[in-house]
């Protein structure tokens, strides 16, 4: 695999409500898109190719076709190939992906990636009937008010069958990743409050949503964007000895991962049906990534940024990713594993239940923070020594999963 480097990027304050402040998407992209060329220290013209993670601008924001922005926000843009791609939650993950083809096909030796979402710009009611759009139209989740905590209790409902499941151990990992917001100067709750007693079963403080997702198991709905910037090792190269640096000092991809299921979320499971994880292709993408990389197993790694949704989620990421032997996830949670401090601490971002779930941002954001843990410029967050992280990105029901193995070689 041609080497592809993360040369930097940026991202949106998440706790901002960008309605109420009379601005649109287009602005959302322009700082976006702005801030990550200035960290990354390149001038424009250097961008010879862009992509767009985006779910549901289009119902949000009553606005498609994306890409054109990039030459709306910088004229010497005009004339580059962009394209805008849609996978759910997965979206910027998957204009990742694009982009690291463009580059490793050698068409192209740098690449603006951009993923956004406005959500915060309609009532809880309309945006989740927006979000549900992820789900199987007419054939599932037809009978609730929330769909997706409706499919996300269905997968805990599951995981109860199959192996038991304890609410006490998703309340924690709730609890751990607005821990860890409270350090991330953009994440959306890093000044909220919480009462003691609401990572509980509480139903004044921590109220059911649908079955036994409650409030505090849920990703936020959240205005963002995130940018990276990502270069062929020609370009890195040169960006490194303008900047004084080694190439080895650069964060690049060193594996990835892409696998798909059926849309819905029963037929997934009638697929799994006897077999001890529930989305076997989770783990064949996580297997991908680190052969990719050149990695036994994700202990190899130094942590993980995932895809909290629901806290199931990333409950359902601890064993399909091999840290723990399936329906074993609890023990890395009662064990301390996952925690800031632990041995293989998850989302010190926030994750998105603590810092925010801008849909189409949320693949980019992920890669972008892993990008800063290995190159020491997580501040706050930081963790110590860290040189490997991974990101797991999932659409729908884990519909579209990816991951991206991020490190540095110095």
């Amino acid at each position: 695999m041609s080497h592809v480097y993360i040369l930097g990027g940026s991202q949106t304050d998440f706790a901002r409500n960008w309605a109420r402040e009379g601005l649109e998407i287009y602005d959302m992209f322009r700082e976006a898109l702005a801030a990550g060329v200035a960290d990354a220290a390149i001038e424009p013209a250097q961008i010879e190719v862009g992509h767009v993670g985006n779910f549901v601008g289009d119902l949000f924001a009553r606005q498609g076709l994306i890409n054109g922005f990039f030459a709306e926000v910088y004229p010497e843009l005009n004339g580059i190939p962009t394209a805008r791609h849609e996978a759910a939650c997965a979206s910027g993950s998957m204009a990742l992906l694009a982009a690291m083809r463009d580059i490793e096909a050698g068409h192209y030796q740098t690449a603006a990636v951009v993923g956004l979402e406005l959500m915060r710009n309609v009532d809880g009611k309309t945006g989740a009937e927006y979000l549900g759009a992820a789900a199987w139209a007419g054939h599932e989740a037809t009978d609730c008010n929330y769909p997706w905590p409706f499919m996300f209790d269905r997968i805990t409902r599951e995981y109860d069958s199959r192996h038991g499941i304890e609410g006490d151990h998703l309340a924690r990992i709730a609890e751990i990743n607005f821990g860890n917001a409270k350090r991330n100067p953009l994440a959306q709750s890093r000044n909220w409050q919480f009462p003691a007693g609401c990572f509980s079963a509480d139903d004044d403080l921590n109220p059911v949503i649908e079955g036994r997702v409650r409030k505090m198991d849920c990703g936020q709905i959240t205005d963002g964007a995130a940018c990276v910037i990502l270069a062929g090792e020609a370009a890195a190269r040169e960006h490194a000895e303008r900047r004084g640096l080694q190439l080895a000092d650069i964060p690049r991809i060193k594996g990835w991962g892409h696998r798909s299921a059926p849309l819905s979320l029963e037929h997934k499971l009638r697929l799994s049906a006897g077999h001890p994880l529930l989305f076997p292709h989770v783990n064949d993408m996580f297997r991908d990534a680190l052969r990719r990389a050149g990695m036994a197993a994700v202990t190899d790694l130094d942590g993980l940024e995932t895809h909290d949704c629901f806290s199931v989620t990333e409950y359902m990421a601890i064993d399909h990713s091999g840290l723990t032997a399936p329906g074993e996830s609890w023990k890395a949670v009662v064990e301390g594993r996952i925690a800031a401090d632990g041995d293989f601490p998850i989302n010190p971002s926030g994750g998105l239940i603590g810092l925010g779930h801008p849909v189409g941002a949320t693949g980019v954001r992920m890669a972008l923070d892993c990008a800063r843990q290995v190159t020491g410029r997580a501040g706050d967050c930081q963790l110590p020594h860290a040189r490997n992280l991974a990101t797991f990105n999932l659409g729908g029901s884990a519909t579209t999963c990816a991951s991206l193995i991020i490190g540095v070689d110095a």
